[in-house]
């Protein structure tokens, strides 16, 4: 048996039922998401993008406890390398995502950095690569946004390294770290974005590990990886490839993860995130149950 990993609280998300939109007719509806996600043995849930689940906090709490769920955080895209000019706008989504996620008793607010390139059509939207000021206004932007969020809301904000923003890489998501104040920023490690994007899931953890608030666990397909990469495929037709696979037959291997994770002697969420949208309605549950199955295999 291996070591019981006892500061890991594993939980999935609709993201593992193939929603990534509030409103899309090809996604399973909530009702369903929901009564899968417990028969498959997980306690945790996000709550995945704002206005899939219903947004109504009493009815929300009621929904969950009676499939015995509880949520863990809350999901924000936001793009405040763009400058000041930009916190308005994303205040006034924050803060709706933020307010929920509050009544939910969460304590964590994902926070994704917007697309450089259109996940359904492809279109370059921006440079990939930040200017000297465009960092210092993400920076500082996370920063005010931690701020924020720990002041009205009670908070944590951990921000999400992404395959096609500009927090994706090594190197990108080394420079953000350095760049921001510990106190107000943390890191949701997602292990297959990071891979995805050439990272190294364990070495992060084991030299940035006061800096990883919240982990989702997902995989990549090798095989898969490298033909996106050498046909510069966007994030979104690589998902419909199948590049982010079922564990454990991709990479990276999640046993090492979620021990590295444990030794930094936290308690951390592990957040199941496999992206299959869209996919066939009866194809999720399946693949939750043998995940989980294969979590508890690694102690967690």
């Amino acid at each position: 048996m291996p070591a019981a990993l006892d500061r890991i609280r594993v939980g999935s998300a609709p993201d593992s039922w193939g929603v990534w939109f509030p409103d899309d007719p090809r996604q399973v509806p909530w009702e369903r998401f929901l009564d899968e996600v417990a028969e498959a043995g997980y306690e945790w849930i996000e709550l995945g993008p704002y206005g899939y689940l219903p947004t109504d906090p009493a009815r929300l709490t009621e929904e969950v406890a009676r499939r015995g769920l509880k949520v863990s955080a809350g999901t924000i895209f936001c793009g405040l390398h763009r400058g000041p000019s930009e916190w308005e706008s994303t205040w006034e989504q924050v803060s709706r995502v933020a307010a929920l996620t509050q009544a939910m008793d969460a304590k964590h607010l994902v926070v994704i950095p917007s697309f450089w390139r259109d996940d359904k059509t492809a279109e370059i939207l921006e440079p990939p690569e930040l200017t000297g000021e465009q960092w210092a206004h993400l920076t500082k932007g996370m920063e005010r946004l931690g701020h924020e969020m720990k002041e009205r809301y009670g908070l944590d904000i951990v921000v999400h390294p992404h395959a096609d923003t500009h927090i994706d890489t090594e190197e990108h998501v080394e420079r953000f770290l350095d760049a921001t104040d510990s106190d107000r920023v943390s890191l949701c490690l997602d292990t297959g974005h990071y891979a995805y994007c050439g990272g190294d899931s364990v070495k992060l953890i084991e030299t940035y590990g006061e800096r990883i608030g919240y982990l989702h666990l997902k995989q990549v397909d090798p095989e898969i990886l490298a033909d996106v990469r050498a046909n510069g495929v966007p994030f979104g037709p690589a998902v419909q490839r199948g590049v982010m696979c079922e564990p454990p037959a991709g990479v990276p291997e999640l046993g090492p993860v979620l021990t590295a994770a444990q030794r930094l002697d936290v308690d951390l969420f592990a957040i199941v995130e496999q992206d299959m949208y869209p996919c066939e309605p009866d194809r999720p549950l399946p693949i939750a149950v043998r995940t989980r199955k294969f979590l508890r295999s690694c102690g967690a």
